[in-house]
């Protein structure tokens, strides 16, 4: 994806900080064998660990021919998403129809080497860690391969380890233009408070905090 000097995290703890308050739920991207057919897109939950990523699919997935071959997959999170209108972001002076509209959003994508999980204890690992991850007040049985209740089902899931080779991470905030603009926008999004608008005024005001005016955070880097 396209990334903007401005729009770039700020270091590796900016998108892992973020990773880590979303529900870490993305779209895993798959080549097709069929290089002239789309490539496979499968939605689901992932758990960080590290450097991985783990997570799990039903053994009928159609995905699994298609991952067994594959030397890179991508997987893609966005969230913090708002439509910014064509009146919030005219330039100053200027009529407010003369604006140009945009899209807010944080955006990370992982590209990664796939192995296939098939061994039970290797499955019920991966489980027993995206339970830890995701509901952690535990409440459930335990994961072990050979024990129910969740013994007798592996076999009808396959496991993925995704070992991580970059991050391309991306905060598109208007980071670029004036801090007085910035401020006006997060105004105009807190008093929208349509779908993800929060998060996105939040996303603007910490990307604010952190960079201040480009300009002089450009210079000092």
């Amino acid at each position: 994806m396209l990334i903007q000097p401005w729009d770039a995290a700020v270091d590796d703890a900016e998108w892992q900080a973020w990773l880590a308050r979303t529900d870490r739920f993305g779209v895993l991207a798959v080549n097709n064998l069929d290089p002239a057919a789309a490539p496979l897109l499968v939605p689901t939950h992932f758990t960080w660990a590290g450097g991985q990523l783990l997570l799990h699919l039903a053994r009928p997935n159609p995905v699994w021919a298609h991952l067994e071959v594959a030397t890179e997959v991508r997987l893609a999170v966005i969230g913090d998403y708002a439509y910014i209108p064509t009146y919030w972001r005219a330039k100053a002076g200027g009529p407010d129809e003369d604006g140009v509209p945009t899209s807010y959003y944080s955006a990370v994508q992982f590209v990664c080497r796939p192995t296939i999980i098939d061994d039970p204890d290797g499955k019920a690992q991966i489980l027993a860690a995206q339970l830890e991850d995701f509901q952690p007040e535990g409440r459930h049985a335990p994961v072990a391969a050979g024990e129910d209740p969740y013994g007798r089902m592996l076999p009808g899931i396959r496991g993925i380890r995704l070992e991580v080779l970059r991050v391309e991470a991306k905060f598109k905030y208007d980071d670029s233009n004036p801090v007085e603009h910035r401020e006006r926008v997060i105004g105009y999004l807190e008093t929208r408070h349509h779908g993800l608008d929060a998060g996105a005024a939040a996303q603007q005001r910490h990307r604010l905090d952190v960079i201040g005016d480009w300009k002089n955070h450009r210079g000092q880097r």
